[in-house]
């Protein structure tokens, strides 16, 4: 390697090279980019419109084919051609659907580790107000409550009211 003044530069050996020249230069992609693509095609395929476009098109096909002047004809009668097609569709169809599955698989997933933690927060928080409920409940058994303090104060005085009217002379 060399630098505009000519000099050599020699690779330095404490940083990680960007990237290693390849015989064989493939095309990078997005894997996020093409699931989600492949999601979005698999959901159309499994839609009612897709089967009535699809029926529309063959329909087409087998009518164009068999009613039309032999000239303009381009598939005639076994439709090898058409075979072809929906033998081609349902090759690329199949592995779609299964990669939308694994991701959709994925996606569940993790949704059921998150609810299971949830969950498993959920029941300590409830243990932990289940204990801190029953030593309320302790708590208020020693504590006298104001119904109590009432009733008793009550019976005091009535007492005492039933002491004066016993020594008040008549």
């Amino acid at each position: 390697m060399e630098t505009a003044h000519g000099t050599a530069v020699r690779p330095r050996l404490d940083q990680p090279r960007t990237s290693r020249p390849s015989l064989i230069s493939l095309p990078s992609y997005d894997p996020e980019a093409f699931g989600r693509l492949s999601e979005r095609i698999a959901r159309f395929l499994g839609t009612g419109r897709f089967l009535v476009w699809m029926t529309v098109v063959i329909i087409l096909w087998v009518a164009w084919n068999t009613l039309m002047p032999a000239v303009v004809r381009f598939d005639s009668y076994p439709f090898i051609f058409l075979t072809l097609v929906l033998s081609l569709q349902a090759s690329y169809a199949a592995p779609l659907i299964l990669l939308a599955q694994n991701r959709q698989d994925d996606r569940d997933r993790v949704n059921m580790e998150q609810d299971r933690d949830r969950a498993e927060r959920s029941i300590a928080d409830t243990e932990y107000l289940t204990r801190e409920v029953a030593a309320l409940r302790q708590g208020l058994g020693e504590v006298a409550t104001r119904d109590f303090l009432r009733s008793e104060l009550q019976g005091l005085l009535r007492e005492l009211e039933e002491r004066r009217e016993a020594t008040e002379p008549v």
